[in-house]
């Protein structure tokens, strides 16, 4: 009986695939026979410990066991229990153990999967990147405000609404960023989602098909590059420079460039004027699209950001995307793109079969706290938070770990990158920081080509106070001496 050995069948039984949980199981002593596993006369546990063992209810065992029964695979004697039947001879074993495996996945399910998803690190982290500090936001002005949308609306918020997003929101959104980014946009603009990997995801979709080629910066956002190598795309990278990403004019024209001009992930460099004009002259020239992520530029500390290059933009060819997530908190799950008028219903049909709409409640309240002026106020707080955390984290890197790490430059933002001063796999060590609890993002792996690669990392400070920033950058300090001297 195989009560006490019960891991390995647990093991088996959630790795299977099934449309029920009695197929599930099925599967499970299917495989475990067909492998050797459950031998010919050994006796299966008892309908009532196998459900305990499995977390199953007993008729689902029951109905598994009938089942198999059935097919031959066990037998039942009153009194007695329930043992294995047969014995497969190796073909129709192999044979089993496909069968009971899970089915492919299509070409595309296979990219998605390679890719290997995005995944923000739990809070708080000591270090983790673009984490904002959630411990100042202003909860009870927040409540307040939830409170009194509900009240004023009492119905309006619980129904279906509107893919392109509530118009209350996309009303205020478009006066806060016209006013403060420079853009050119009205409501019927915007598009309101729940997340910019959303919006890559979906641009992919309606812009992109297999072999399409796409330029992006190198190094560059890692969700940017998983979109659109899901959609079947080319990358080719962008090489970085002092102005930010530079044209291949050498090379066929893309189809899309997916660009970050205002704080450039991970370098922190933001594209200049000349830069971004040059780039709007190449996508009129070239019929191309220009995806401008604002990453960021909420946080510009000592001087005011560049205005969008969507408001510079005269042939319509530069879509323009930005996310709540770092401004105000990432549960919200808001994000907006401005787009050119031609894409606007494609994106709004395209939203309504994928998952509908944004949370109307959320986007009440949202709207309510930029009309009131809470979110104009809210980031100016934040940037006085952030600059200072900023600047106590250079002076502490500069003081204990100046020979170990260069900082590069920075103007903002909620992290900055640094390059290692010695010869060191920054993989490696972002693994033994990640056991002493920092977050550290290896800056290799952000790169398509190796003569773009170098050996660092990105850390995230907006989310700690300054004592907590002078612990984890002694742990660093520590880490990066251990590595050195190994």
């Amino acid at each position: 009986m195989i009560n006490a050995s019960r891991s390995p069948l647990l093991g088996l039984f959630r790795s299977q695939q099934a449309t029920s949980r009695r197929e599930q199981l099925c599967a499970t002593l299917r495989l475990a026979i067909a492998n050797g596993s459950l031998r010919l006369n050994e006796k299966l546990p008892s309908s009532r410990q196998l459900a305990a063992d499995l977390a199953l209810s007993r008729v689902t065992v029951e109905a598994a066991y009938a089942r198999l029964e059935s097919e031959g695979y066990l037998r039942r004697q009153t009194g007695r229990g329930t043992f294995v039947a047969i014995t497969l001879p190796p073909a129709r074993a192999a044979a089993a153990i496909r069968n009971t495996g899970t089915l492919p996945l299509s070409a595309r399910g296979e990219k998605i999967s390679l890719a290997g998803g995005c995944q923000d690190p739990p809070l708080p982290v000591a270090f983790a990147a673009g984490s904002p500090d959630l411990r100042t936001f202003p909860h009870d002005q927040w409540r307040k405000l939830s409170t009194q949308v509900m009240r004023s609306t009492p119905s309006g918020w619980q129904g279906y609404g509107d893919p392109q997003g509530l118009l209350a929101l996309r009303e205020a959104l478009a006066r806060h960023l016209n006013q403060s980014r420079g853009l050119r946009c009205a409501p019927q603009h915007i598009v309101i989602l729940t997340s910019s990997q959303q919006a890559l995801q979906m641009l992919s979709l309606l812009l992109l098909d297999p072999d399409d080629r796409v330029w992006l910066e190198d190094p560059g956002y890692p969700g940017a590059r998983q979109a659109f190598y899901c959609a079947g795309a080319r990358l080719e990278g962008l090489r970085l420079d002092d102005e930010g990403a530079q044209i291949l004019a050498a090379r066929s024209a893309p189809r899309l460039v997916y660009l970050t001009p205002s704080h450039q992930y991970p370098t922190g460099v933001a594209l200049t004027l000349t830069r971004r004009l040059a780039w709007l002259d190449y996508a009129r020239l070239n019929h191309c699209w220009l995806i401008e992520d604002d990453y960021d530029s909420e946080f510009w500390f000592d001087e005011m950001p560049m205005p969008a290059m969507q408001g510079l933009d005269r042939s319509e060819r530069v879509i323009t995307l930005g996310t709540f997530s770092k401004s105000l908190f990432p549960s919200l799950r808001l994000a907006w793109m401005v787009v050119p008028d031609a894409l606007v219903e494609p994106l709004c049909r395209l939203r309504s079969v994928l998952d509908g709409h944004s949370a109307q409640l959320m986007q009440a309240v949202t709207a309510e706290f930029i009309n009131r002026g809470y979110y104009s106020a809210h980031l100016r707080y934040m940037r006085q938070l952030y600059a200072s955390r900023q600047r106590h984290l250079c002076r502490l890197l500069t003081e204990k770990c100046g020979d170990l790490l260069a900082i590069d430059p920075h103007h903002g933002g909620l992290q900055l990158s640094v390059t290692l001063k010695f010869n060191a796999d920054d993989r490696q060590l972002s693994q033994r920081a990640a056991a002493a609890g920092l977050s550290l993002i290896p800056l290799s792996p952000l790169a398509l080509e190796h003569e773009n690669r170098r050996q660092g990392f990105i850390l995230g400070y907006a989310a700690l106070t300054p004592a907590e920033i002078g612990v984890a950058v002694s742990l660093l300090a520590t880490l990066l001496e251990s590595a050195r001297s190994a």
